[in-house]
């Protein structure tokens, strides 16, 4: 049987980096390590192209190869045997590999990374094969292999797997700056928050709330939808904004067609403040173009002349299709569907706008003195730290 000691971590868009490779490989390294943190005594080697986890063999292979798949900046992974990096030992482990699979054919794919190696990359593929073909019943194919052996030669030991396994990919999150998403309680934004996040950036959320029409429930669905993202960067901060008073005065001063349009401009003005109170680079929504009415290109603009901070937006070509199987795959669209409406949802108008104006926006506007409101949403906001959700209640 496999005799996995070491985890091999190849890099992503990593390779593309120059000055700030390292940086991002350090990065890396942090995240592998807080994702892995139930695991104390796996030992860590950061290279310039991999990173190496040895194992002490008390380890659970399943939860850490499950574990290890969510890390964003990971291209690929694998299990490997570390040996002396001698051709005869190669041979044998490869050799053992080989007779301990049913599969018919193979590939053997080397990287010779110490180039003082007597042997080439081919030379070694050659060898090895010639060994597996020779002791067992195994075929080559190196077009379409059933499975394949990766040797990687390097000058105090060579590695072998039989199997790649596939990373999340992206940067390491946290390394390209934060952002303030505006988290609902809906199936959009959370996907958002893990689209920004596989960037490389690290995620903080500000969310409205209307009590007493939305409840305590509502609240919750949030913070356990940002308790399940949070896992992906280690926690998350939840700034709650109070939202009623505006949205009262919103519906008296406007009411249909145009009050969702006032709605978002002050989320979108109170959400500034809270960004710019805690160094965050840019606001992120979960909004796609044309999905719903506050949403056509006239209402994005419509909404984005109140405030001056740049908006990203990563959902914004996705269909509906495409974002709810992404909240399948992030395990958030159970959560998301529970019936608890979001303060968006309890003051939805019927007959909305699609093509607002600023200047209807700002008469309606006019009416009642939204900045002391604002201030007053500033004044009596509160943050959470969610910290991410127990394992085995959601993953």
């Amino acid at each position: 049987m496999a005799e996995f000691d070491t985890v091999l971590i190849r890099y992503g868009e990593l390779s593309t980096k120059g000055k700030n490779r390292k940086d991002f490989t350090k990065k890396l390294l942090q995240n592998i390590k807080r994702m892995l943190k139930q695991f104390p005594d796996l030992q860590y080697t950061r290279t310039y192209d991999r990173i190496y986890i040895h194992l002490n063999g008390s380890e659970d292979i399943a939860e850490l190869r499950r574990l290890l798949s969510m890390v964003f900046g990971i291209s690929s992974f694998s299990f490997t045997e570390k040996v002396k990096a001698d051709l005869e030992v190669i041979e044998a482990t490869a050799l053992r590999m080989a007779q301990e699979t049913k599969l018919s054919t193979f590939k053997i794919v080397t990287k010779r990374h110490d180039k003082t190696f007597p042997m080439n990359s081919d030379g070694i593929n050659r060898a090895v094969a010639g060994v597996i073909l020779k002791n067992t019943d195994h075929k080559v194919d190196v077009h379409n292999p059933d499975f394949k052996i990766r040797i990687e030669v390097h000058e105090d030991a060579a590695y072998l797997t039989s199997e790649k396994i596939p990373g999340a990919g992206g940067y390491p999150t946290g390394i390209n700056g934060k952002v303030l998403l505006m988290l609902s309680g809906g199936i959009d934004s959370p996907v958002a928050a893990y689209e920004l996040m596989k960037r490389g950036i690290e995620v903080e959320a500000v969310h409205f709330a209307s009590p007493p029409y939305t409840s305590d429930n509502a609240r919750k669905k949030v913070m356990d939808l940002a308790s399940l993202i949070s896992i992906y960067q280690g926690r998350m901060k939840v700034h709650v904004i109070n939202f009623t008073d505006m949205q009262l005065a919103i519906n008296k001063a406007a009411g249909d067609p145009y009050s969702i349009t006032l709605m978002r401009r002050m989320m979108f003005r109170i959400a500034e403040k809270v960004a710019e109170n805690n160094h965050c680079l840019a606001l992120a929504t979960g909004e796609s173009i044309g999905q719903v009415a506050s949403q056509t290109l006239e209402s994005v603009a419509c909404i984005n002349s109140v405030i001056h901070m740049p908006v990203i937006r990563p959902l914004v070509c996705f269909d509906k299709i495409e974002i709810i199987e992404l909240a399948r795959k992030i395990n958030t669209y159970e959560i998301s569907i529970e019936p608890f409406e979001d303060c968006c949802t309890i003051f939805d108008p019927k007959n909305p706008v699609t093509k607002p104006v600023n200047e209807k926006a700002e008469a309606y506007e006019s009416r009642f003195d939204y900045a002391k409101m604002i201030e007053d949403c500033m004044n009596s906001r509160f943050t959470e730290v969610i910290h991410p959700a127990v394992q085995e209640e959601y993953l």
